[in-house]
């Protein structure tokens, strides 16, 4: 504890329930196993509903049908949606092949997920399925472990195919993160593997961090105050969206290696609706550090907010409010502390594009990678389209690797020249490869929603596809429809479709409306404002339709929607969002 100890700055209030409900999990075994045998409920009971997320899985039910099984007295159809720990998106042709099997004979829709944390998920998932589906992942290497609950979530790293050196050594510090920062507990195999060993557990104990408990040396017996996430990423590509991110590491390379990371910290994108103490916010630049200092730092950022955040209230709990509450440079000297290092100046770098390069590309290892767009991130045999098959048929023949993207889309990495033509035209015949498909479309995005998300207030998956048709008939209708906005819709304002870094972002309200954003950036690192609230989707193409027609014939060459949406005063800029973001005077009347 420091001198000055900033948790005496913490609300004096009980503890939030959920700190309770960790404390008495015996490191995250709860009753889990017991109620695997309670066939009276396709669900969990209790603490387990809330435990199981720190194994991977959320309890859901599909909302289509639960009017319709409650007037038949019947429990909603519960189910568990499962996300795979995927550090870095990477994953074997054999082992997607085994996901695909999975995902086609035991789940209720058939699908496999891309998701913007870069990685699947399996979605209707029954509970008598729910213990083989994890000795599934692990006969093929892979488990989903950590991947939600209060603790370090799927490290994610930039998928840039041609910096190809560059690439391997960023993947494998986002490997080594993932793995330090994992809880240390027995719980997962325990449940889930009948006690087989899952990875090594070793850990040393740095002699600058105070150990606070044997099972969990890093994250504690109550593990973090909320959800955490990291990143690694690689100018001059922001794919991963850092600033939705709690902990970001950007590669700095010195002749295509690797020398050190620029530490940003403190990003995150949920908040509440009406809410004015929740706010996204961008991550604050902490500075440099060398390789042989990562994890060290890792740790320290991640055991500061383990002590200091907010365990009384949860909206309050993530590292952001925490950095606001005790100040930047407070948090940063207590990192340096921690890992014994101070930091240095960050090195300079530039972001110049964010999303995925569709199509083929050649790395400096002279493979070629091609990178398919995966409409909302769901695979899935469509009439005429049948995608999923497609890829398990390139999966028969790849001899590289699958790169999942955070921004829902499959790069087929390191093909050969020899296999090229051949990959091509299986992608062709599945519809993997549209030639149609528009510039916009390619650069919008949604999360899950309906039916199966639940805490959706709105369509969006489903909504998307359409509402994109109706973007670019727009764009055509201004003679700009070679160009995009960076779009993207949320069905709630929890962030997972990362709303709240697009240029224009539309989040979920109540059926059929949504809240209205507009004004952020390109590069991904300003958050939009809040332009209208809950209103129709109607109503939103008017305005975009207007928009559009002033941005075609009033932009600056090179300008970006979102920036001239800020220099022609559609909004005022968010510059400071623990400040400003909420503030409804930089809207024009």
């Amino acid at each position: 504890m420091t001198t000055s100890d900033p948790r005496a700055k913490l609300p004096d209030a009980p503890l939030a329930d959920n700190e309770r409900l960790k404390d008495h999990s015996d490191y995250l075994h709860g009753t889990i196993a017991a109620d695997l045998k309670d066939g009276l409920t396709g669900g969990f009971n209790g603490d387990n509903f809330q435990l199981i997320r720190f194994h991977g899985m959320y309890e859901q039910d599909d909302r289509d049908i639960r009017a319709e099984r409650v007037e038949q007295k019947l429990e909603p159809l519960k189910n568990v949606m499962l996300r795979c720990r995927l550090p870095g998106g990477i994953i074997s042709p054999k082992q997607w092949l085994g996901i695909d099997e999975f995902a086609t004979e035991h789940t209720m829709y058939g699908s496999i997920r891309l998701t913007t944390r870069q990685t699947f998920q399996f979605h209707g998932v029954l509970k008598n399925d729910v213990k083989p589906m994890h000795q599934w992942l692990h006969q093929l290497g892979l488990d989903s472990i950590a991947t939600a609950g209060d603790v370090n979530r799927n490290v994610l790293c930039t998928s840039n195919p041609i910096e190809s050196a560059l690439h391997r050594e960023a993947y494998d510090w986002a490997k080594k993160l993932s793995e330090h920062l994992l809880p240390k507990t027995t719980a997962y195999a325990d449940i889930w593997l009948d006690g087989e060993k899952v990875f090594s557990t070793e850990f040393t104990q740095p002699e600058t961090q105070e150990a606070t408990d044997k099972v969990e040396p890093v994250l504690g017996k109550t593990y973090l105050p909320r959800k955490f996430k990291t990143t690694v990423v690689i100018p001059p590509l922001n794919d991963v969206d850092l600033h939705a991110n709690d902990l970001n590491f950007i590669a700095i390379g010195d002749n295509g290696k690797l020398v050190g990371f620029n530490v940003l910290v403190g990003g995150g994108l949920s908040m509440e609706h009406g809410n004015h103490k929740t706010f996204p916010n961008t991550a604050y630049d902490f500075g440099f550090i060398g390789l042989g200092d990562v994890l060290k730092c890792a740790e320290a950022v991640v055991t500061t907010q383990r002590d200091w955040g907010d365990r009384t209230n949860r909206k309050a709990a993530k590292t952001r409010y925490t950095l606001q509450r005790v100040g930047v440079d407070v948090f940063k000297h207590e990192v340096e502390q921690r890992m014994g290092v101070a930091f240095q100046p960050s090195k300079p770098y530039e972001f110049t594009e964010r999303g995925d390069r569709i199509g083929w590309v050649q790395g400096e290892d002279k493979k070629w990678h091609l990178t398919l767009f995966i409409e909302n991130g769901r695979l899935l045999d469509y009439p005429g389209k049948p995608l999923k098959t497609g890829v398990r048929e390139i999966a028969k023949i790849h001899q590289g690797d699958f790169r999942l993207t955070a921004n829902q889309n499959l790069i087929v990495a390191g093909v050969s020249a020899r296999n090229k033509a051949k990959i091509e035209k299986i992608a062709r015949e599945h519809g993997l490869i549209n030639d149609d498909t528009t510039e916009q479309r390619k650069n919008s995005m949604a999360c899950v929603a309906f039916p199966t998300c639940p805490l959706a207030m709105a369509e969006s998956e489903r909504f998307l596809p359409g509402f994109i048709d109706q973007i670019d008939a727009i764009l055509a209708k201004n003679s700009v429809q070679d160009e995009n906005i960076i779009l993207r819709i949320t069905g709630c304002p929890n962030g997972c479709g990362r709303a709240m870094l697009a240029e224009i972002g539309m989040v979920g309200k109540a059926i059929g409306r949504y809240n209205l954003y507009v004004g952020g950036n390109r590069a991904g690192t300003r958050i939009p404002r809040l332009f209208k609230e809950n209103i129709s989707a109607d109503e939103i193409l008017v305005l975009i339709g207007d928009w559009v027609a002033a941005w075609a014939h009033g932009r600056e060459k090179g300008e970006a929607f979102g920036d001239f949406a800020i220099r022609t005063g559609i909004v005022k800029p968010v510059v400071n969002a623990a400040v400003d973001f909420w503030d409804e005077s930089k809207v024009p009347a």
